[in-house]
């Protein structure tokens, strides 16, 4: 299974262990990597507030049918009206991360390495929407996150995962 890391950064050629800035529980230095399926939540600027949702086997049949309409994408990735044009203009790169190196984080998607690491290669992703949508996602465009994430984690069965929401437009009290 390949693991990533993705930056707008090209020039990285070692990644040290590091206490994540935006942990609210997590004190230890990591080195962070994503796994392939999750990896175009990442497909976005670092500061994009995005929020994911995608059916799994506990997602009842009526949610399914309000939050995807029929469709079956690998999962729904919302971000705001206003990071429309930079999501269309940056430039991201895909870190490929020794496998071996990494363990389980925490959370479904993150894998950690206590130790440095040095990528085995870095590609540029290209055009971030192609790429979005050549993954398999649908992506929607809102004015505002807060009301469809407080539905999403409140009150469906639908899996889900939120990234820099307290960057998005009424955070917190949209959220709550």
């Amino acid at each position: 299974m390949p693991l990533y890391h993705l930056s707008e950064d090209p020039s990285i050629e070692r990644f040290e262990p590091h206490v994540a800035k935006t942990s609210l529980i997590q004190d230890e230095a990591f080195v962070w990597a994503i796994d392939d399926w999750h990896a175009p939540m990442y497909y976005t600027p670092r500061d994009c507030p995005r929020a994911c949702f995608w059916a799994s086997e506990k997602t009842t049949p009526g949610d399914r049918e309000h939050w995807l309409h029929g469709l079956d994408p690998r999962f729904v990735m919302c971000v705001e009206t206003g990071w429309l044009d930079r999501l269309r203009t940056a430039a991201l790169y895909r870190y490929v991360m020794p496998e071996a190196a990494f363990e389980r984080g925490p959370g479904h998607a993150h894998w950690v390495s206590r130790e440095p690491i040095e990528p085995l290669r870095v590609e540029p992703v290209g055009d971030l929407l192609a790429a979005i949508a050549g993954a398999g996602v649908e992506l929607r465009v809102l004015p505002r996150l807060g009301p469809l994430w407080r539905r999403v984690w409140k009150d469906s069965t639908m899996e889900f995962s939120g990234t820099r929401l307290r960057n998005a437009l009424g955070h917190p009290e949209d959220f709550e």
